[in-house]
């Protein structure tokens, strides 16, 4: 992957472009979890963008896999209970934390939002820790 860098500023600047276009076109923010929220808890007339919003992230991290030689593969030595688990977390922590990573981290920063601030500051502390923890500690990983 090194001397690769150039794939890892296109897919910001991919990642920003979208997130901006979204927000100028629909006036939204790119929130994973707020968009995902909105399919789960529908509101009538609401739920067609965010389908289409859920199924490009699948649909295109899919295609990066298939198409781009020596692209990053998921990890499969897992145990399945753990991951649900660490599912059921984040989607907590989200919801605790009134967004995700897309939204406080791309879109509110981009907004110069104190509050996005504290709150990615809070998801890189738990982000170390966590990967400390896993990695150093956890006999499993």
């Amino acid at each position: 992957m090194t001397g690769e860098w150039w794939m890892a500023l296109g897919g910001g600047v991919l990642i920003g472009l979208s997130a901006t276009v979204l927000l100028w076109l629909n006036g939204r923010i790119a929130g994973a979890s707020g968009i995902f929220n909105g399919v789960v808890f529908p509101r009538a007339g609401d739920v067609s963008w965010r389908v289409a919003f859920l199924v490009g992230l699948v649909v295109s991290a899919g295609l990066y896999m298939a198409f781009v030689p020596g692209a990053p593969q998921p990890r499969t030595d897992f145990p399945r209970a753990g991951l649900i688990v660490a599912g059921l977390l984040v989607g907590f922590g989200a919801r605790m934390g009134n967004g995700c990573t897309s939204g406080h981290g791309v879109c509110g920063l981009g907004r110069l939002s104190g509050r996005s601030l504290a709150a990615v500051l809070a998801f890189m502390a738990t982000a170390v820790a966590t990967t400390f923890f896993v990695r150093h500690l956890w006999s499993w990983a």
